[in-house]
């Protein structure tokens, strides 16, 4: 297989993974690898899906982001540790501008953003704990490309990440094609059950239920 087709198979399976949705990427992976749900999306119905570019920046300040942003390869997700900062905004709307322009597929950041309503016009997605119009100064120095801990998550560079409306999961880089798979194979036993459940099997009975919740009620 060339390279270019090895790049295109693995842009077909985050596609995929990104179809199946975070919860059940979660579940397939052993209910591991959720990030906190204070991260949300800034609109709803924005998703992303790719690689990390890990960046660790001082609370308060960004220049750890604006020398971040000329490293990174198209497709990756440019995934910040803030600290859970949220009383600034390091990242508004020319950082979503040049962010577009380097091809990055879209941030998670654990703290502030500001410029909410023109980065939402853009379509680029964003994954905040908060909102903030306060600035931030430019002069400490954090890490690009090592491992964080995002909000008691170790996240390593070239993770996987996954975002959409109910939240963000990430999968180890070395994990990605065994718990795709995983993924897939729970995306087609949950369809089995939505057609059994359109015939009317409860889903106690699906899930094996039946005899814990028997148990239960021989009790009251």
């Amino acid at each position: 297989m060339t390279s270019s087709g090895g790049a295109l198979q693995r842009t077909d399976l985050l596609h995929r993974l990104l179809r199946s949705g975070t919860a059940t990427i979660y579940e397939a992976q052993g209910q591991r690898g959720a990030l906190d749900s204070e991260l949300r999306p800034l609109d709803p119905s924005m998703k992303v899906v790719g690689p990390a570019l890990t960046v660790d920046t001082q609370p308060g300040d960004n220049l750890t982001i604006h020398a971040a942003l000329p490293r990174a390869v198209p497709g990756e997700v440019l995934v910040i540790n803030a600290h859970g900062a949220v009383s600034c905004g390091p990242w508004g709307d020319i950082l979503t501008a040049a962010a577009m322009q380097a091809g990055i597929a879209g941030l998670v950041i654990d703290g502030a953003v500001r410029d909410t309503a023109a980065i939402i016009a853009t379509g680029f997605p964003v994954f905040a704990r908060g909102v903030s119009i306060r600035g931030t100064t430019k002069s400490r120095w954090g890490t690009v490309g090592q491992p964080i801990n995002l909000a008691g998550t170790t996240i390593s560079n070239g993770d996987i990440v996954v975002g959409d409306r109910d939240g963000l999961v990430v999968v180890d880089a070395a994990a990605l094609e065994k718990v795709a798979q995983a993924t897939f194979d729970r995306d087609a036993i949950e369809q089995d059950y939505r057609a059994k459940i359109l015939t009317g099997i409860s889903t106690a009975e699906l899930l094996g239920l039946v005899p814990t919740i028997r148990k239960f009620e021989r009790l009251q």
